[in-house]
């Protein structure tokens, strides 16, 4: 399967039993984070040394309530702490990997 063209294409994908393995690795943590996996994207994202592996991974501690660590990464993806509710937040960082 190729990589969605759009989020609408994404949620469908969160029915499935895992992510195709042909999806790049920053969307493969944004889909195990949509199907509530926080360990199996937080395993990807902390492996990801790139300002969008930054920004997932300031998503999935705020996700987690860890504030400070949210921040510190936050400031490592040059993105200020975000307000919007954690579904915004993930759809917004999904959109950004889709335009990649």
């Amino acid at each position: 399967m190729s990589k969605p063209a759009n989020y609408q294409e994404f949620e469908l994908t969160l029915e499935n039993t895992r992510p195709p393995a042909e999806w790049p690795e920053a969307l493969k943590a944004l889909w195990f984070a949509g199907n509530n996996k926080w360990e199996e994207s937080h395993n990807i994202a902390q492996d990801l040394h790139s300002d969008l592996g930054s920004w997932i991974h300031a998503y999935l501690h705020r996700e987690e309530g860890d504030r400070f660590n949210a921040g510190y990464w936050y400031r490592m993806a040059g993105r200020s702490f975000c307000n919007l509710s954690l579904d915004e937040e993930h759809r917004e960082i999904t959109e950004f990997a889709l335009n990649l």
